[in-house]
């Protein structure tokens, strides 16, 4: 098991839409529980491939329940359905100290594979519907400060090129 580096804002891997993953083998399941620690030291509740530079289509969530993991991996996923309208507060691993309340669907249907290659469905809401959209638009090449008004994203993104610039992003 290994740390994997996290890819932030501005490199091209994250505005690519990823590619379907074919081969459901130990290769895959190693990155996959890497990037579960990746993503619990980070710490963080999801993590997509391409925000650890991979160009597959998969994701690791664990939206933690009483205290407790409850590690989920998402292959291929597809949201079949989605009802309702919430907006909370989300963030970004690959956005680093900035958040943002972002419209998103209260309650989401997903389709996928999991990491033994067998089917998939998951049926979220809350916690679990907003980081399965998040993950999913991050294989999608969307980032959640893509779901704001264009005056919020300048802000964002400005203030994302200062830090840059100071060396603290």
């Amino acid at each position: 098991m290994s740390l994997l580096p996290i890819v932030k804002m501005g490199e091209p891997v994250l505005r690519k839409k990823t590619v379907p993953v074919t081969a459901f083998d130990e290769a895959l399941r190693q990155i996959l529980e890497d990037m579960f620690q990746t993503m619990y030291a980070a710490p963080g509740v999801g993590l997509a491939a391409n925000q650890v530079g991979l160009t597959g289509r998969f994701a690791v969530i664990d939206v933690h329940s009483e205290g407790k993991r409850r590690p989920m991996a998402i292959i291929n996923p597809v949201i079949e359905s989605r009802s309702g309208k919430i907006i909370e507060e989300e963030g970004c691993l690959s956005i680093p100290g900035f958040a943002a309340r972002i419209k998103r669907s209260a309650r989401v249907r997903v389709r996928a594979i999991d990491q033994n290659g067998l089917p998939v469905v998951i049926e979220g809401e809350g916690l679990l519907a907003r980081c399965l959209q998040h993950e999913i638009d991050h294989l999608n090449g969307v980032f959640y400060i893509d779901h704001l008004s264009l005056l919020q994203r300048l802000r964002i993104k400005r203030e994302i090129a200062r830090r840059k610039k100071s060396k603290l992003f």
